[in-house]
């Protein structure tokens, strides 16, 4: 039966970014997780005989609140809840399965890179029947019966075991418990060239992925593995975690330096790869060579007719705001359409959705195709493996390929975490109030011609976003941006966007520290970052 629960709102229930993150303690707070999954169903206005995904990274406390999830489902009119087995899905896995299965949305359980643990990250998320990530109008409803809510509804009885595959029961409504691997893997298979790619393999072609002890190991040993062949032990840190090891499942040179040591030695593997807690974030590493997420995107859309499903040419390019130009040049050179927006994957679910783009991307390690809504990390290490099947080349030599056909966009994005969050803003304020009286400016040999506070219309539907970064944009091309982050939960976290383009090869083997330096320098003396927040150098360099 249904039982009505008497509650209080919270104040702290805004989504942000990818959904409400707080730290796990606080979800653990008598009513608080309840509360907002109330809220989601009160603002989405579904429910009557839909059908909801629910699934997640298998961070800690995931399971507790899946379990609550159905329960909840059950007593606000779900006629079906689809569940990963042991409540795992990827968030690009939960992103298809929405859109297989025609549910009317999904809730992920992640704090995506966020560190795991009892005292660790925690997130919930809902994503709309495109698959992809509530827009704005939604998250904004949430937020408003979020902060009235009085009451939420829960079935009474216990949830169904999500430990083993097939259909049962809590009142009227299916709980469906599925494989959560096989349908995705299914769609890569109908993507890529999977007998390629086996061949390639075959011939001696070397590779390592490191799951991070996150969602993608099942993944990576079912596709990489079993489908392609690939030796055991190829997928490393495979088994998901509650704590993710002990670990920060975060793809960037810091939290996965093992991985990017090993493939800098001379016998290391060919190819190297990660992704990060929910499956969705990637980081591309060849022999001897990084490759930064921008120019990543960039490589991926200029050589994707070389993959089955994108044969016929890509559409278009999407690109977050803070994402290097290097995509913009291969738009421009194969004439098809550039977008520019905000940072946050819901931004690309319209484009996606009317055709505009095919592929799109973010500097912080995401990218994905208009085969599901949301970034995909697997998705972008199995085109690059099909890329390189069929080019048979290195890494290098394709990143360097690339760079003398189109230039090289050297760029460096610097975070610094867990600042406080007055000194932030104070920051932000101050280059918000300079903006008008900054073009023309000199700082060493880079003259301002613009800057602006980054503001967004969406071309499909109209709606509008502000606030979005800083933009500084110099003569020759030269940027940095400034943004506070969404994805934390302490604290605020400054991120700072440095961008060079180099069009002449002689000067593209340049170290990045190097040819930034006068940007870097720059950087700090216009948002004044060491005045205001104390920090001599930022936490993290990708």
């Amino acid at each position: 039966m249904i039982e009505t629960i008497a509650t209080k709102p919270f104040d702290d229930q805004k989504p942000g970014t990818s959904g409400l993150r707080k730290k796990v303690p606080h979800f653990q707070q008598p009513h608080y997780a309840a509360n907002f999954l109330q809220a989601i169903f009160d603002a989405v206005a579904t429910g009557d005989g839909d059908t909801l995904v629910i699934g997640g990274d298998g961070r800690f406390y995931n399971r507790e609140v899946i379990l609550l999830a159905i329960r909840m489902a059950a007593a606000n009119g779900y006629g079906r809840v689809i569940v990963g087995r042991g409540g795992l899905l990827s968030t690009p896995a939960a992103s298809h399965l929405i859109r297989k299965r025609q549910a009317s949305g999904g809730i992920i359980l992640s704090a995506s890179h966020n560190p795991g643990g009892p005292t660790g990250d925690f997130g919930i998320k809902y994503n709309i029947a495109n698959g992809g990530p509530a827009p704005e109008r939604i998250t904004e409803a949430i937020f408003a019966k979020a902060s009235s809510l009085t009451r939420y509804r829960v079935w009474t009885e216990t949830a169904p075991d999500i430990s083993r595959i097939g259909e049962s029961r809590l009142g009227d409504m299916v709980v469906e418990v599925v494989d959560p691997v096989a349908d995705y893997a299914d769609l890569m298979e109908s993507l890529f060239d999977f007998a390629l790619i086996r061949e390639f393999i075959a011939s001696g072609f070397t590779l390592r992925f490191d799951a991070m002890h996150a969602v993608t190991g099942p993944y990576g040993r079912e596709i990489l593995e079993n489908r392609l062949g690939a030796p055991r032990g190829t997928v490393i840190n495979g088994v998901p975690l509650p704590d993710f090891g002990g670990g920060h499942p975060d793809p960037n040179a810091v939290h996965a330096a093992a991985l990017i040591e090993e493939m800098m030695a001379p016998d290391g593997p060919d190819f190297g790869a990660a992704s990060d807690g929910d499956g969705d974030r990637n980081l591309i590493v060849g022999k001897g060579i990084v490759v930064s997420p921008s120019d990543s995107l960039a490589i991926l859309a200029a050589n994707a007719p070389l993959a089955p499903a994108y044969a016929g040419g890509i559409a278009g390019i999407a690109r977050s705001m803070p994402t290097s130009q290097a995509a913009d040049r291969v738009a421009e050179k194969r004439g098809i359409g550039l977008y520019e927006t905000p940072t946050g994957w819901k931004f690309f679910g319209t484009l996606l959705d009317a055709g505009k783009v095919t592929i799109c991307g973010e500097e912080s390690a995401g990218t994905g195709s208009d085969h599901v809504r949301e970034k995909d990390g697997l998705w972008a290490v199995l085109l690059w493996l099909n890329i390189l099947a069929a080019r048979r080349e290195s890494v290098r030599a394709v990143v360097e390929s690339h760079w003398a056909e189109f230039g090289r966009t050297f760029y460096q994005r610097h975070d610094y975490e867990e600042i406080d969050s007055a000194a932030a803003e104070g920051l932000m304020e101050s280059l918000h109030d300079r903006l008008a009286s900054m073009a023309g400016q000199r700082f060493g040999t880079l003259v301002v011609s613009e800057a602006d506070d980054f503001s967004y219309k969406d071309p499909i539907d109209g709606s509008v976003a502000t606030g979005q970064g800083i933009r500084i944009v110099f003569s020759g091309g030269s940027r940095i941006v400034f943004r506070l982050s969404g994805t934390g939960t302490q604290g605020a976290t400054l991120r700072v966007y440095i961008e060079r383009y180099e069009k002449d090869p002689a000067r593209h083997a340049t170290a990045p520290e190097i040819a930034l330096k006068e940007l870097v320098d720059t950087a700090d003396a216009i948002g004044e970052i060491r005045k205001r927040t104390g920090r001599t150098r930022p936490d993290v360099i990708t």
